[in-house]
């Protein structure tokens, strides 16, 4: 993604992906270098790994205002795999919505795979398999 996604979409409500389990729209909060962050109207924050995201839009006629803040347990980093070890120990949806989405908590990131604890199963993930990774900002 480029330096201009970030300045056009600042603080824009935005559909990411048009159709689908992926698809959600939300408020543009930040780009990191191969990924995404944005903010649901219910307070979800979704990170989009961007080799994944297939489309934009914006709705040109009807412009939609989040009456949202970006929440106190937002995170960023410069990208996609240290976003993912910043969100170690936290409960988090990975592929929500997918036949391979998995519900539970990271407790591990190698270079390639994302390693979690789901009920009683150990999942790893390849990180390339990873399209988005999202966590409720309010408990």
């Amino acid at each position: 993604m480029s330096e201009d996604l970030k300045k056009y979409f600042k603080e824009s409500v935005i559909k990411v992906n048009r159709d689908g389990s992926e698809s959600k729209i939300s408020k543009f909060l930040y780009e990191g270098h191969d990924y995404i962050a944005v903010l649901t109207e219910a307070d979800e924050i979704v990170y989009y790994n961007t080799h994944h995201i297939n489309s934009f839009t914006e709705n040109t006629k009807q412009k939609v205002d989040f009456d949202i803040d970006v929440p106190e347990n937002f995170k960023e980093a410069e990208n996609f795999n240290d976003l993912l070890k910043l969100l170690k120990y936290h409960w988090v949806n990975i592929n929500h919505g997918h036949s391979e989405g998995v519900k539970g908590v990271i407790c591990e990131v190698k270079d390639d795979t994302v390693h979690m604890v789901s009920n009683e199963e150990f999942v790893r993930i390849p990180l390339f398999h990873v399209h988005y990774v999202s966590y409720w900002s309010k408990n």
